[in-house]
């Protein structure tokens, strides 16, 4: 039975605008791609790469041929680049904040291959004088961040695509030492410029989070394992957005916000839950959330324009950590 030829693209859909900016690169250095080869580097089927050579020829006018004697697709005009005439507002928009996003990870092994495919994607847009917008009219101001070992971040991405149990050697927060770590790997969670492994340790028998910038000699084992059916950070975070961080026990929170810490709490949603009440000096913000040392956090960053009503613990945590520096001021 003859298969019918699908008919050809007359627009182009968003998901191929990366693959086609992708096509464009290998073609214009001169690589001499086949249909095989652009196949396998877009992780596509020859037949999609077969119809998105045939768009930019066609609809793109992308002076494509096939050299028989190389082997693969060329440019008839060696200075061709595709424009970017034909991608929306929005798609540029999405481009230049993916540019200044991937800042973000600057200290991974993931920036270098991440900037590399934003690099391929986005040359016909600054080759078209839009490099301005891209790069320089949307910014993410730089954190604090921590570096993450190259080796450190190959082994813990493995045994997360493999799931297999790695072990490794971690120092935590009130740790004199390293100790030995053997963790079950369910996910990499980024916060504030730190990156952090998201698994079950067995020797806690618990679920427990760890940063990779205080993890050494990092091992894969050939143990795997299954993931539970309910092993997402999101299940047991509960409903708050504080960061990542996972308490055992939930509260219910209320806090006096005064001057300028009113806009700045009163802007965001901090937890699903969350309500404001206006009061006569500023706002009563309430909410409900596991993520007890975060809140502490950010009430004590808010100095004075903050004052915790409950619960009791976060008001005795508050006072504690006053009463502290009240004796470094007095020394």
């Amino acid at each position: 039975m003859k298969t019918e030829k699908k008919p050809a693209r007359q627009s182009l859909p968003k998901t191929a605008l990366p693959r086609i900016y992708r096509i464009d690169a290998e073609i214009a250095a001169g690589k001499f791609p086949n249909s095989d080869d652009l196949a396998r580097l877009c992780e596509t089927s020859i037949s999609t790469i077969s119809r998105d050579i045939e768009f930019m020829r066609d609809q793109l006018f992308a002076p494509i041929e096939y050299d028989a004697f190389k082997r693969g697709y060329c440019y008839t005009e060696k200075t061709f680049r595709l424009p970017a005439g034909f991608t929306s507002p929005n798609d540029l928009l999405a481009l230049g904040m993916a540019r200044s996003i991937f800042s973000l990870y600057r200290d991974t092994p993931l920036y270098e291959a991440s900037s590399h495919l934003l690099k391929s994607i986005t040359t016909p847009l600054n080759s078209g004088g839009n490099s301005d917008w891209l790069e320089n009219r949307i910014v993410v101001p730089p954190v604090a961040s921590a570096k993450v070992e190259p080796d450190i971040w190959k082994i813990i991405v493995c045994g997360l695509k493999e799931n297999r149990i790695v072990t490794f050697d971690y120092r935590g927060t009130w740790d004199n030492e390293y100790q030995k770590r053997r963790v079950r790997p369910y996910q990499l969670l980024f916060d504030s410029g730190v990156w952090y492994l998201y698994g079950f340790s067995e020797e806690r028998k618990a679920i427990r989070m760890f940063s990779l910038s205080r993890i050494k000699n990092a091992k894969l084992t050939k143990d795997g394992f299954s993931l539970p059916k309910n092993f997402s950070y999101n299940d047991f975070s509960g409903d708050s957005y504080f960061g990542v961080f996972i308490g055992q026990e939930k509260y219910r929170f209320a806090v006096d916000c005064y001057g300028e810490a009113v806009f700045f709490a009163a802007d965001r949603q901090w937890a699903m839950d969350q309500t404001i009440t206006e009061t006569e000096d500023g706002v009563t913000i309430e909410f409900t959330s596991t993520q007890y040392d975060k809140v502490l956090k950010w009430v004590l960053s808010c100095g004075c324009y903050v004052v915790p009503q409950r619960p009791k613990k976060l008001v005795d945590d508050w006072r504690w950590h006053i009463t502290e520096m009240r004796k470094i001021i007095r020394n």
